[in-house]
């Protein structure tokens, strides 16, 4: 509806370079000015919600800590505002345990589930495709191969708090999205459909390597398939401080070309015509995205669905503007993906489920309803 509308009042043949100025520059589509105030309003309380999240989710563990004593230790460490609270009469060891093992590691959820959600968003509205993620471009794969070689080689070196498991999944993703983009380009131009493909196909191979590692390394198979699963119980605050830049930096560069996605629905020749330069919006959301996830992926391993189930739930929800998908979506991402880490850690005591496993039995059924929704339009 909102792209008949947009039509209706811009035929294409008629647009003048001040309408598109004006038109890129205001905003008016989609009803995005007339709710603007109740974006607002709605991403305040999520993010009120989200802050709550924070302290339920590290009050809850073995060690019983309650929610008053979790709210003032994290009081406390906030610069601003630690002065109004006291810890005093606070056991020690609960302490430590919300500061160093708790906190630090809800943090990276929150910032993994925003990076991969946001990712996840930018990626369908390029390549218009619903079931693309962060890992449709084989960026996973290559993360996992080389962190598999990376537990091969038994080396301990290490890097700003990163291991050199961490860096090497992260170049490992890196160079599958350098291999997919070349692959994917067709004429001197990046092909959606060409890149989904090779994405695929890369997929599949690196799948293949990686089978292959674990036939001939049994010994670090466990370590191996463990990393795969996806987990946060290595998280710590070097690596808050680098996902935190990272992860905002990237997610604030989709959201500047946020207005080009929307227009990148009405097809690329319309984009192109509207003065969208397309061949470089595709490169800079392909090799930002594969940014995140690299980073993503070098501290949780692959926890995989993220990016599929939050962006179409806050499309549902809230429409298909990509402006108001990106920021909702880096809260709802942050949100299931602190709250899906915590129901890992405290289901079933003293086991922890790798978090992937539970992101994985709840997107693996909403893939198959997205599936399902769209199988016409596929056909």
């Amino acid at each position: 509806m909102a792209l008949k509308l947009l039509q209706k009042h811009y035929t294409l043949r008629f647009l003048s370079k001040t309408n598109i100025r004006a038109y890129r520059k205001v905003g008016i589509y989609m009803g995005y000015t007339e709710k603007k105030a109740k974006y607002r309003a709605a991403f305040l309380f999520m993010l009120v919600l989200l802050a709550i999240e924070v302290v339920v989710c590290v009050t809850l563990g073995a060690a019983e800590i309650s929610f008053g004593e979790s709210h003032r230790i994290i009081i406390s460490k906030i610069p601003i505002l630690k002065n109004l609270v006291s810890i005093d009469g606070i056991d020690k060891s609960h302490i430590t345990i919300i500061t160093r093992l708790r906190l630090p590691r809800v943090i990276v959820g929150g910032l993994v589930g925003a990076g991969l959600s946001v990712t996840g968003t930018a990626f369908q509205g390029i390549f218009k495709n619903p079931l693309a993620d962060p890992y449709t471009i084989g960026a996973s794969s290559g993360g996992a191969l080389g962190a598999a070689i990376a537990i091969i080689l038994k080396s301990k070196i290490g890097f700003g708090g990163f291991s050199i498991v961490s860096i090497f999944a992260f170049v490992g993703s890196l160079l599958a999205t350098l291999a997919v983009y070349m692959l994917g380009r067709v004429g001197g131009k990046v092909s959606t459909t060409a890149v989904i493909l090779s994405g695929v196909a890369l997929n599949a191979l690196l799948s293949s390597l990686m089978s292959i590692i674990l036939l001939f390394n049994k010994d670090e198979m466990s370590q191996i398939v463990y990393w795969t699963m996806g987990s946060l119980s290595a998280s710590n605050y070097s690596q808050v401080a680098i996902l935190l830049f990272g992860v905002i930096v990237g997610i604030s560069i989709l959201y500047i070309y946020s207005r080009d996605l929307n227009i990148m629905l009405l097809g690329e020749e319309s984009a192109k015509v509207l003065g969208i330069n397309t061949e470089k919006l595709k490169i800079i959301i392909l090799f930002t995205g594969s940014f995140i996830t690299g980073i993503c992926v070098s501290v949780s391993g692959i926890i995989g669905f993220v990016g599929i189930v939050i962006p179409h739930i806050i499309r549902i929800i809230a429409g298909p503007d990509n402006r108001i998908i990106i920021p909702f979506a880096s809260l709802g991402g942050a949100m299931f993906l602190i709250a899906a880490d915590t129901v890992a850690r405290i289901l079933i005591p003293p086991v922890e489920i790798p978090v992937g496993i539970l992101t994985s039995a709840i997107g693996g059924p909403f893939f198959i309803y997205i599936l399902l929704k769209n199988k016409k339009k596929m056909a």
